[in-house]
């Protein structure tokens, strides 16, 4: 069974939901015959190559005073270390994403991708050094146990992987996804966001036991009615801090 994941490496939710799948995925009695695969999504493929504080990021897209959004990014925080993660409470940045799909699609074909997104994760939020410092990205190709050289001959060439991010984000959209995270198992049943761990156990005992071809369905929704934990949180056009345009 395939397990496929569309996020961005600047959605807090996506973070968290990965970490709420995996545990259930570790509880999956099927579990060694569940392939998973990260695709790529980019909530704002327009944003700038220079990295931005988050917080006044959120205060602008949703009119908040600063103090405001500084709690908003905490309740995520505590949700993030809830879930055994670590979070830089100092405040984190966001940028442009392109260039870390392309690095993922190069991981992948090096059996390297899960161990490349963890470091991008990790460095994004919980290292003080932005993941969008210049070099970092080779860096953390290393990290991960790829050839810093290759990586960096892939960063610096703006077409190598591109097609295949733009062909992700392509089927997510004929999917109807809106937000990330978004899981799809088999291309038969769809979970949006950043789900509890009961709902992915769920999904893959369903998806284990009808094994049969039917229309994608999609379990959850866009919410983040409270930024607690409960509602299923997704980044997207109406639900995440990383600004739209």
């Amino acid at each position: 069974m395939r397990v496929e994941i569309w996020s961005d490496i600047n959605c807090p939710w996506c973070y968290i939901g990965k970490a709420r799948f995996e545990r259930a995925l570790e509880r999956f009695p099927h579990r060694e015959a569940v392939e998973v695969v990260h695709r790529s999504f980019e909530l704002d493929p327009r944003a700038p190559q220079e990295a931005r504080p988050v917080v006044p990021l959120i205060a602008a897209k949703y009119g908040l005073g600063l103090e405001q959004a500084e709690a908003a990014e905490q309740r995520i925080a505590d949700n993030a270390e809830a879930e055994g993660l670590a979070y830089l409470r100092s405040g984190r940045d966001a940028a442009n994403s392109f260039d870390m799909h392309r690095l993922l699609h190069f991981a992948a074909e090096h059996g390297r991708q899960a161990e490349l997104l963890d470091a991008l994760y990790r460095a994004n939020f919980a290292e003080e050094r932005s993941a969008f410092a210049a070099g970092r990205l080779a860096e953390l190709a290393v990290e991960a146990g790829l050839d810093g050289a290759e990586a960096a001959g892939v960063l610096a060439d703006p077409d190598a992987y591109a097609e295949a991010v733009r062909e992700d984000e392509a089927t997510a959209s004929a999917m109807g996804a809106t937000g990330v995270p978004f899981f799809v198992l088999d291309r038969r049943l769809g979970v949006s966001g950043a789900q509890p761990t009961e709902t992915f156990t769920a999904a893959l005992e369903q998806a284990w036991e009808s094994r049969t071809v039917v229309p994608l369905v999609t379990v959850g929704g866009s919410s983040n009615r409270s930024s607690d934990g409960e509602s299923g949180e997704v980044c997207g056009p109406e639900g995440c801090e990383v600004p739209q345009r």
